[in-house]
């Protein structure tokens, strides 16, 4: 089941994504005919409410769901909205944190230059980014003045956690996920504030914070895909585009930690809450690698198998 936010008409709705069209879930509800009962609040704007592992209207979504499936395709495309009809939404609009992973890919930390170390050598590395960063499919990555020539893009695995969590092992870690959603990681590679500064030990660390942080730097979406419907988040397809041209072209297979083990990890010392987003590194192929950068005028499409395509124009300087 995949299930988007969306702008429609004036107003936020819930509906199943299909790629190209939406099912509004109060046309599936309809269709379906089932009565919610009084702790289902299917008039939320808030995706938690749909999915796993605790949404309190999954059951009914569910049934929803199955009856728009057993539709027969004509009858399905009358109730579709056309995707370009709508302005698709962020699907969690305001995480309490958003986690992302740096060098998770070993062919990726190797195009940088580096020897990627195995999984018993090292420890998922963690930062995080402000919700300033984060863009609706379809809007535009803003290219900073302050730094425009060294823009970059990361296709990457977004998981939306679904139940406050601390301490959970990686054996149990996936329990606690939502669903899984696109996340374009975009990066700054050059940002550097101040360039005529006093050079200190630490400013080539806190230069690669600051080129992350930049506003709309963190596409989210179209979708979730729920995490019942997908049990093995390490077989998936990844593709970065760019106007087009293939730049990045993976398996989430290749995670140096996969999800669960990056959860256990995260939730061994900071508690993880129902909403929080954490997007679990990028393969090879990043701009950096070929001296490619962003610029005005581009079109990105971060694609994951399974759950959708991402597109973000770019504007700027």
């Amino acid at each position: 089941m995949r299930i988007a936010r969306y702008e429609y008409e004036g107003s936020i709705r819930i509906g199943f994504f299909e790629d190209d069209f939406l099912i509004s879930l109060a046309d599936a509800v309809h269709l379906n005919g089932a009565k919610p009962s009084g702790s289902e609040r299917l008039d939320s704007p808030d995706l938690l409410d749909f999915l796993p592992p605790d949404g309190p209207s999954l059951r009914f979504v569910r049934s929803a769901y199955d009856a728009v499936r057993r539709l027969k395709a004509s009858d399905r495309a009358s109730l579709a909205i056309p995707c370009d009809q709508v302005r698709l939404l962020i699907p969690i609009a305001r995480p309490n944190a958003i986690f992302l992973l740096a060098g998770n890919y070993a062919a990726h930390i190797e195009e940088g230059g580096k020897k990627a170390a195995a999984r018993q050598e090292t420890f998922p590395y963690v930062f995080v980014k402000p919700p300033t960063t984060l863009t609706n499919p379809g809007d535009a990555i803003q290219i900073p003045a302050v730094s425009p020539l060294s823009i970059d893009w990361e296709c990457e695995l977004g998981v939306i956690i679904g139940r406050r969590c601390k301490g959970v092992s990686e054996s149990e870690a996936l329990s606690c996920v939502a669903g899984y959603t696109v996340v374009n990681d975009i990066s700054d590679r050059k940002f550097r504030p101040n360039p005529n500064r006093t050079k200190r030990d630490n400013d080539q660390f806190f230069d690669w914070q600051h080129g992350k942080w930049h506003d709309t730097f963190c596409p989210v979406g179209p979708c979730v895909r729920s995490a019942d419907s997908l049990p093995d988040p390490q077989s998936l397809t990844m593709e970065l585009r760019a106007n087009g041209q293939v730049k990045q072209h993976a398996s989430t297979s290749q995670m140096i930690f996969p999800v669960a083990a990056v959860i256990e990890f995260l939730s061994s010392f900071v508690t993880l809450e129902a909403g929080d987003i954490i997007s679990t590194g990028t393969p090879s192929g990043v701009g950096a690698a070929t001296g490619t950068f962003l610029k005005n005028g581009d079109l990105l499409e971060a694609e994951i198998g399974g759950i959708g395509i991402l597109r973000n124009p770019v504007i700027g300087p």
